[in-house]
C-alpha cells in the first residue's frame, strides 16, 4: 500500500459517513495512506454522525448524500460548525447543490485513489491557506469553479475581468478560471499593492502590466481601458 507524505502541520482530523460498508471501508483505507489525515470516527448511520458531530468538532468530513435517515446535504445544512466537507456519492445530480454549500470537492463512485488523493491535497491546501495569519496575504488564493476549490498562484495572475455575477481571473500559465463572486469580493483577497483596480470591469497585476499608454494598460497580448476615477491611483503606483 502506497503512502503519500504530505507535511501539513497538525493533522487533519476527519470523519466519513456513508450508509455503505464497503464505501466506508474503502474511506478507510484510503485516508489510511495520508499521515496528514487522523480518520478519527466512521458512521454508516447519518443521525448518530451528525449527533456526534455536534459534541465532536473535526477539520474535514467525507460524506455520501443519499441516505435513508437524511441527506448529507440535509446534514451539512445543519451543522452549526461546518468543517471542510467532500461529498462522496453515485450521483453527479447533486454536484450543484454541494457547490452552493462550499464543498472542497465532490467525488462520484466508485472513487478512483488518484481522484480521492486529488481531493485530499485540495483539502491540505485550504487548511494551510486558513490557518495563515489574517488579515495578511499568502502566495496564493483560493477561489470556487466547477463546483470545486481551486488555487490560484498570485504571480500567475495576469488580469481579472468582471462578468456580471461572475469574477474571470486570466492566468498566465494556465487557462481562465471563472468563478461566482463580485470584482470587490475578490480584490478583498488580493494584496493591495500587486494588484489595481482600472475600471469597473477589470483589476491588473501590477508586476504584469508592461505599459500605460493614452489610459490603456497592456497586460499580457492585451489593452485594457482605464477609467478616469482610476488613473490617479494607477499613475501614483507608476511614480513609485
Amino acid at each position: 500500500m502506497e503512502t503519500v507524505s504530505v507535511s501539513s502541520g497538525m493533522p487533519i482530523k476527519c470523519i466519513a459517513i456513508d450508509d455503505e460498508p464497503l464505501a466506508l471501508n474503502l474511506l478507510q483505507e484510503y485516508a489510511g495512506r495520508f499521515p496528514a489525515l487522523q480518520l478519527v470516527q466512521v458512521f454508516d448511520d447519518a443521525i448518530a454522525g451528525a449527533a456526534w458531530l455536534r459534541n465532536h468538532p473535526v477539520d474535514l468530513l467525507f460524506i455520501d448524500i443519499n441516505m435513508p435517515d437524511i441527506s448529507g446535504l440535509d446534514l451539512v445544512r445543519s451543522l452549526p460548525a461546518r468543517p471542510m466537507v467532500i461529498f462522496t456519492t453515485a450521483y453527479k445530480k447533486f454536484a450543484a447543490e454541494g457547490f452552493d454549500l462550499d464543498a472542497i470537492d465532490y467525488l462520484v463512485k466508485p472513487i478512483p485513489f488518484e481522484r480521492f488523493e486529488r481531493a485530499v491535497m485540495k483539502a491540505i491546501d485550504y487548511s494551510r491557506y486558513r490557518s495563515q495569519p489574517q488579515p495578511s496575504k499568502g502566495e496564493a488564493i483560493f477561489v470556487r469553479s466547477e463546483y470545486q476549490l481551486v488555487k490560484i498562484n498570485l504571480d500567475d495572475i495576469e488580469y481579472v475581468e468582471s462578468l456580471e455575477d461572475y469574477v474571470k481571473i486570466h492566468r498566465v500559465s494556465d487557462k481562465p478560471v471563472m468563478s461566482l463572486m463580485t470584482l470587490k469580493a475578490l480584490l478583498e483577497k488580493l494584496p493591495p499593492e500587486g494588484f489595481q483596480r482600472i475600471h469597473r470591469s477589470y483589476v491588473v497585476s501590477l508586476a504584469r502590466v508592461r505599459s500605460l499608454v493614452n489610459r490603456k494598460v497592456r497586460v499580457g497580448n492585451v489593452e485594457l481601458p482605464v477609467s478616469s476615477s482610476y488613473v490617479e491611483a494607477l499613475n501614483k503606483w507608476i511614480k513609485k
